[in-house]
């Protein structure tokens, strides 16, 4: 069984298939955790649980009763620990009581262990039946408020993951106002780790950054309303020896959308504490008698073969368990939008044109970017306003897409619900519907305001106008996008004391919404958007099965963008554009070849005007979709290699697919930047069969697996920046101990 529960010594085990979960009840009542790691079976770990007699770290009353002075919540290791009531670390909650006093210390009063996974009420969270999961609900309580918190914590244990999350409830008869309500804690009984974060801005998001942790608290976290550019809900802790394919690292995702905080703090005698939840900055939740607040769930995994492992169990959990089941082995078509190519400024014998010349090329999808609705014939206005701008389009949107669609393609728009301009008709008939401060001037960005989410009209305005454009179309594809930071974050629908709770209703009306229109509409392809990469989260993965990488279509930079978002993220969830030249972000012209290979690393598509290609460049186009097409299974459900660091190497990017019986392998090299009288190179591969032969596609000598992996393939000397080789490869079958064989 994944659970197990030792009665005796109230001690709990959780077992994925490489990793063990401990944690016990202590002879006062609190929830310790005991070990998180290489998984160590039919043991109790609890001896690793010392203390002594600690200047200023109290204990608590009963122990102090007994003299028990070596027990110390300050020093202990806690699976929840509360604010104001000994542990001077980060906590996990921080509730103000009817009295004004801000303390909680949580005792454990029951537990029980049921098969499947859980689910939150309103929040995202991984899938897993009877047969795949288990869950474990411990209640604990805190005995002079009646605050309780149900603890969740979710085993899917082929996977190697283990997921939390909690409800607090208020059983108590005076409300309770929470200030800080973190899904999850884990305590390291040491203090040499190190920390990966992955910090960016727009256009350049999710940069892999590596330091040391030390004494005192590290963070990272957004309050921009959104995941954010800047940071992303997803730390890797890790041995200071940890690398791709060796040493401990323990990986956390947070599975929402909105404003978080992940901390690490170093304590006093060098533990590691990691917590991650909802970040307290702005958030002020009330707790009548009787209410219930659902903090979101924190994906956990741990590797003790390094980050390319720790990835590999986070992109089959996604996959399997996260992503929307219809899409999970759903072959996506590939498309050509038109955002880059005409932006606002298009009329629709334009779009028709494209489109023809995409299809002749063999280009399925065909998507209308910004600019088809209201008056949008640039940024300042037309937000909210979801009907069809007749000037551009004398038949409608729906008119386009019929004609669209009678070429032999499918039709795509994109759309930005959650906004809405001041010059639009929708602000002027409710300019009470947006977040703003009532006598304060708003901060703009792009002239855009942002809709109250957390407001049931709104999302039932917007529902219908969207389901209504979507059915007039009969749309295939929508891209979902959002396209500013919140901020004067202020809703007319909740009085002065709820104002706190306001940009979590914001993020609970989002998922509310997308769940609606997902349900709804569930053969559209949506893809999530935020400026690009600014809301590139788990949270959205559950309503939506991609999301637009970059804002940055540059193949160079992708290369690094798509590199770091590996370590975290599915390479199917990952949406990726071949662009026109010079790039409109960087300036940079890259080999069509190399856009394309690049690209082909995620959920490929193109973003140009065909009609200005050159006749070799036209050439190109179908071999590239007909290799995509070929390759996708792989790319979509195969083991994903980073062969090369994407941010030290500046010489060449390589990266690997392979399929997950190790039959077939698909390797990618660019070449960065050529060096004159270069050196000879060789990559070695992933993830083959160390005694299987195996040949390269064009080539009749055979490689032993082995060979491959510990000696490495030889790479060809390129001239010039940006030059590709790419390498297929199929495990031969039947054949004998070959001379030939490498």
């Amino acid at each position: 069984m994944a659970i197990l529960y030792d009665p005796k010594e109230r001690l709990f085990t959780l077992h994925t298939k490489n990793s063990t979960w401990q944690m016990k009840v202590s002879g006062y009542g609190h929830l310790l955790h005991v070990y998180y790691g290489e998984k160590v079976e039919d043991a109790d770990l609890s001896y690793l649980l010392r203390g002594i007699n600690r200047g200023f770290s109290g204990t608590p009353y009963e122990a102090e009763e007994t003299g028990d002075r070596g027990y110390s919540l300050d020093t202990w290791p806690q699976e929840y620990p509360a604010f104001g009531t000994g542990d001077y670390r980060r906590s996990c909650v921080l509730a103000e009581h009817e009295d004004g006093s801000q303390a909680a210390e949580f005792l454990y009063v029951s537990h029980r262990i049921c098969p499947g996974k859980y689910s939150l009420p309103g929040l995202p969270a991984l899938r897993a039946g009877k047969e795949e999961a288990q869950t474990l609900e411990i209640r604990l309580k805190d005995r002079c408020t009646g605050l309780e918190v149900l603890l969740y914590y979710g085993v899917l244990e082929q996977e190697d993951v283990i997921t939390r999350a909690c409800i607090l409830e208020n059983t108590g008869s005076a409300p309770v106002i929470l200030h800080r309500a973190m899904s999850c804690c884990v305590d390291f009984l040491r203090g040499d780790l190190d920390l990966i974060t992955f910090p960016g801005r727009h256009a350049m998001e999710r940069k892999l950054q590596r330091d040391k942790t030390r004494p005192g608290v590290c963070s990272v976290g957004s309050t921009r309303g959104t995941s954010s550019h800047q940071e992303n809900p997803f730390v890797i802790l890790c041995e200071k020896e940890a690398g791709e394919y060796q040493g401990a690292c323990w990986g956390a995702a947070f599975v929402y959308s909105g404003n978080f905080l992940a901390e690490t703090e170093v304590d006093q005698i060098g533990q590691t504490r990691l917590v991650m939840g909802i970040h307290p900055e702005g958030f002020r939740w009330r707790l009548d008698a009787g209410g219930r607040f659902a903090a979101p769930e924190v994906v956990l995994s741990y590797s003790g073969e390094g980050f390319s492992r720790l990835s590999h169990h986070f992109h089959d959990a996604y996959r399997e368990h996260l992503l929307p089941p219809s899409f999970r082995q759903r072959k996506t078509p590939v498309l050509l939008n038109s955002w880059e190519a005409v932006e606002f400024t298009f009329q629709e014998e334009t779009l028709l044109a494209m489109a023809e010349s995409a299809r002749e090329l063999g280009i399925g999808l065909f998507v209308v970017d910004d600019g088809w609705f209201g008056s949008r014939d640039h940024d300042r206005s037309g937000l909210g306003d979801w009907f069809s701008n007749r000037e551009k389009l004398p038949d409608g949107i729906e008119g386009l897409a019929e004609k669209i669609h009678g070429m032999g393609m499918q039709f795509g728009l994109w759309v930005e619900p959650e906004m809405v301009n001041e010059d639009s008709c929708l602000f002027r008939e409710h300019p009470d519907w947006c977040l703003r401060i009532p006598g304060r001037a708003p901060n703009l960005e792009r002239c855009q305001l942002v809709l109250d989410m957390g407001r049931r009209e709104v999302r039932d305005y917007l529902f219908a106008a969207i389901s209504q454009v979507l059915s007039d179309t009969r749309a295939d594809y929508v891209k979902w996008d959002m396209n500013r930071n919140l901020s004067d974050v202020w809703s007319a629908a909740l009085p002065a004391s709820r104002q706190g709770e306001a940009s979590h209703r914001y993020v609970l009306g989002l998922y509310e919404l997308m769940d609606r229109l997902v349900r709804r509409f569930p053969d559209i392809l949506w893809e999530g958007c935020s400026g690009g990469g600014g809301r590139f989260d788990a949270g959205i993965l559950y309503y939506m099965p991609q999301i637009w990488c970059s804002d940055n279509t540059d193949a160079a930079d992708r290369i690094r963008i798509q590199y770091g978002t590996s370590f975290g993220y599915p390479v199917c969830a990952m949406g990726a554009h071949v662009s026109s030249c010079p790039n409109g972000q960087t300036g940079r012209t890259v080999p069509l070849p190399a856009r394309a290979e690049t690209a082909m690393a995620g959920t490929f598509g193109y973003e140009l005007d065909m009609r200005t290609f050159t006749e070799a460049e036209r050439a190109q186009v179908p071999r590239q979709i007909a290799d995509y097409e070929r390759l996708s299974p792989l790319i979509r459900e195969g083991d994903y290699y980073r062969l090369t660091d994407g941010e030290e190497n500046r010489e060449l990017a390589a990266w690997e697919f392979v399929s997950k019986d190790g039959r077939d392998a698909f390797v990618s090299v660019v070449f960065l930047h050529a060096a004159a009288n270069p050196p000879f190179r060789e990559i070695r591969l992933r993830g083959l069969d160390p005694k299987g032969l195996y040949r390269i596609e064009g080539e009749e000598r055979l490689y032993r697996g082995n060979a491959l992996m510990y000696a490495g393939l030889p790479l060809p000397v390129k001239l010039g920046d940006y030059q590709t080789v790419r390498y297929v490869l199929h495990r031969a079958e039947g054949e004998g101990e070959a001379g030939s064989a490498g």
